[in-house]
């Protein structure tokens, strides 16, 4: 399946969640003869200097039977004030992704300083993420909203987009929070890290 198919089949998961469309914008391919490839561990090791928060992103159970998603992050950021607007990137080959596309809604929830554990139990695949876990409702979506978190913001999927191997996925914001005051979970190099005070 190519970039659009990946794509065209993740709004088809939304079904019955409208989903407006935004401006496509022109893009401008690299062509092979106009820069050399990048060797992938070069560029974890580089990218890997730039530090970014840890979330978990949750979606409520898409039906009545079936139990709520959710991976780790550490690909999220602001998008938009007006509307208010959050994205994150996730693998095309994610099992937990057609999941959340299902219900059509999702929690980004801002992991706090300690929550190592918390990330790496969120980073495993295959395995009940939840298990364990304290949680509540979200307020709108209903989404997982972890306990002890920095924040959580309450989603509804916005639009999704294709970005090389991962997709994008736009999030109208709902409803959000925030602890105070919190120290959040870093990650860098890596590492998981906390800011120095």
């Amino acid at each position: 399946m190519g970039h659009a198919g990946a794509a065209a089949a993740a709004v088809r998961y939304l079904g019955r969640r409208p989903v407006e469309p935004l401006p496509r914008p022109e893009l401008r391919c690299v062509r092979e003869d106009e820069r050399a490839p990048v060797e992938p561990g070069e560029f974890r090791r580089v990218l890997g200097s730039f530090a970014s928060g840890v979330t978990v992103i949750t979606a409520p159970a898409a039906d009545a039977s079936g139990s709520p998603a959710g991976f780790a992050c550490q690909s999220f950021a602001s998008l938009s004030l007006e509307p208010p607007l959050v994205c994150f990137m996730v693998g095309r080959t994610s099992a937990t992704w057609p999941r959340i596309a299902r219900a059509g809604a999702f929690c980004v929830n801002v992991l706090s300083a300690g929550q190592d554990a918390l990330c790496r139990a969120f980073a495993v695949s295959g395995a009940d993420k939840f298990a364990g876990v304290s949680y509540d409702a979200a307020p709108v979506s209903g989404s997982p909203r972890l306990t002890g978190t920095a924040a959580w913001i309450d989603c509804t999927v916005h639009a999704v987009h294709t970005g090389g191997d991962h997709l994008i996925v736009v999030g109208r914001v709902n409803a959000l929070g925030a602890a105070d005051p919190s120290e959040p979970l870093l990650f860098h190099r890596g590492r998981f890290a906390r800011l120095d005070t």
